[in-house]
């Protein structure tokens, strides 16, 4: 439809006249000045609120206030059943059956529950093969948990890196990791899409190889979920997790989900217990010994916070009316003219002034491009704020713009781009 040397104006308005999902943007309060919403490129971080938030946040505190504990049975959506609305929009969402996601916690809960039932090191078979600057939380997960086994990060820890003078891991080269350590990683667990480059790895080629060693393999899709096209089941992942702050829009700190494929579904895989997780049919007799339910639900802890399932729920019926295919197809479109825009803004630049972090392949890329701008970054950043539009600074010098089917238009990514032009 355009190529990378044309994105006009009237181009992006033709874009937004002939987007289906144009009218969704209203579904959404972007931050701003003046009653004005900015231009808000941060769902990678933190994904703007929906509108009927607040109607979903009220039901439940209504039916706590006139019905108390009777909620869980008796409410208009009763809570004892109420997940029941959210595991099947993200069951389709990241790939999975139903009975494969769960949603409880947050996210690096999550991650230590799943290394409690996936990672069992035996003698040098011990190390958990990751990615390089992961994202803070997941190493700091890795190194406590490996130091729960009485081993050191520095030795249980593998990480893969780009190879030097490059910024991109190699496909080739996680796989070529996995063979040439075949006999001393016990578990991988890697970042599906990279929160600093927008890399999105092959993730089913990563499980294959893996799996071809006896090796389990999982993900950490905060980044992901939400935002690309993702088939955990049929790929054969064995479990992953993820917020739902970010391109799933439940809000900070949002409760977080887990998919487990239904091959470990089994009462004897091991696991933390909670009583949330006990099967429901005999739960309220309270009695011992664990009895996991069927599916993903069985490596639930607590009693769920319901008023966080509600913010969920908000944002989930809204991905549900827009149609997750149609948001996949907007999204390459969108971020397709997001690379043409950005490209074409910095065509004149000086060499050396600034690269782009992200692959140059959409098939690996997200809702994101991060700059790398060697000179005056921080001031590039500041004066898009000062002038209403919103992206991200990461330490210490890349932008990262990530617009967002939902609530993003392709005029407002060709706003970015006279911006930056301006500048």
């Amino acid at each position: 439809m355009f190529t990378l040397n044309n994105p006009s104006l009237s181009l992006a308005q033709q874009l937004d006249a002939e987007d289906p999902l144009v009218s969704f943007k209203n579904e959404f309060i972007a931050p701003g000045r003046d009653g004005a919403g900015d231009i808000y490129f941060l769902g990678n971080s933190l994904g703007l609120q929906p509108n009927r938030t607040r109607e979903y946040l009220h039901r439940i505190l209504d039916d706590w206030s006139s019905l108390g504990v009777e909620s869980f049975f008796h409410a208009s959506e009763p809570w004892m059943y109420y997940h029941q609305k959210l595991a099947g929009p993200l069951a389709q969402i990241v790939g999975a059956k139903e009975s494969e996601v769960v949603v409880m916690n947050n996210l690096t809960v999550n991650l230590h529950l799943m290394m409690a039932s996936f990672y069992h090191p035996v003698g040098k078979k011990n190390r958990i093969l990751c990615e390089a600057k992961a994202f803070p939380s997941d190493q700091y997960a890795f190194e406590t948990h490996v130091k729960h086994h009485g081993l050191t990060p520095e030795a249980a820890v593998l990480e893969v890196s780009p190879r030097q003078g490059e910024h991109l891991l190699r496909t080739e080269d996680i796989l070529q990791t996995i063979r040439d350590h075949k006999d001393e990683i016990a578990l991988i667990l890697l970042g599906g899409l990279h929160y600093y480059t927008g890399q999105v790895l092959d993730m089913e080629a990563i499980t294959r190889e893996a799996h071809s060693h006896g090796i389990i393999v999982g993900f950490d899709l905060a980044h992901a979920a939400g935002n690309i096209r993702l088939s955990l089941h049929d790929w054969g992942v064995d479990f992953a997790c993820w917020c739902n702050y970010k391109y799933l829009n439940a809000g900070p700190g949002a409760i977080g989900a887990a998919f487990i494929h239904e091959r470990h579904h089994k009462a004897s895989t091991p696991r933390l217990a909670g009583w949330w997780g006990y099967d429901a049919a005999t739960r309220f007799k309270m009695e011992k010994g664990f009895i996991p339910m069927a599916g993903a639900e069985g490596w639930q802890l607590s009693t769920p916070a319901i008023l966080l399932y509600a913010t969920l729920h908000a944002s989930l019926d809204v991905f549900m009316e827009a149609g997750w295919e149609k948001l996949n197809k907007k999204r390459r479109l969108l971020n397709d003219f997001l690379w043409s825009v950005v490209t074409n803004a910095f065509a004149n630049t000086q060499p050396g002034t600034l690269e782009i972090l992200t692959p140059t392949d959409p098939t690996w890329r997200g809702c994101q491009i991060s700059l790398l701008v060697h000179k005056n970054g921080k001031e590039l950043f500041e004066h898009l704020l000062s002038i209403g539009i919103r992206t991200d600074w990461r330490e210490p010098n890349v932008i990262r713009f990530a617009p967002v089917p939902l609530y993003n238009s392709f005029e407002e990514v060709y706003r970015l781009g006279e911006a930056i032009r301006r500048i």
